[in-house]
């Protein structure tokens, strides 16, 4: 019974390890890199993941929202072979998106990396 906080830690850092881990083939965008290729949108779906309530105060012009939790059931709104753009508050739940997108064989994906918190361009309401 002296192993039990052991593995309950361990069963932890596994957790967050996985959270925190790189997903294969994810482009990170600085906010500057994300101003630039807003300029040539060309050929390129915008997504913001957070909740409806989260984006109606306030997201980046361009971007539609599709929330992390109705990604899933709305995966067949996308096509794999679109280069997709993320983003979230803070850059996690567009690494989560990315990561299942990336297991439905999306390969050109990219993601605000400071999500929302780190944006300091113009915010549409």
């Amino acid at each position: 019974m002296e192993w039990i906080p052991y593995l309950l830690l361990a069963g932890f850092a596994v957790f967050m390890a996985s959270r925190l881990l790189p997903v294969k083939g994810l482009r990170n965008l600085k906010p500057d890199d994300l101003k630039e290729l807003l300029k040539r949108p060309q050929g390129h779906l915008f997504i913001d993941v957070r909740e409806p309530f989260e984006y109606k105060r306030g997201h980046i012009k361009g971007f539609q929202n599709i929330p992390l939790s109705q990604l899933k059931v709305r995966i067949n709104e996308l096509d794999p072979q679109t280069p997709l753009v993320l983003t979230c508050q803070s850059g996690m739940r567009s690494r989560q998106a990315a990561k299942l997108l990336a297991k439905q064989g999306f390969t050109n994906i990219s993601h605000l990396q400071t999500g929302m918190s780190g944006w300091n361009g113009s915010v549409t309401k």
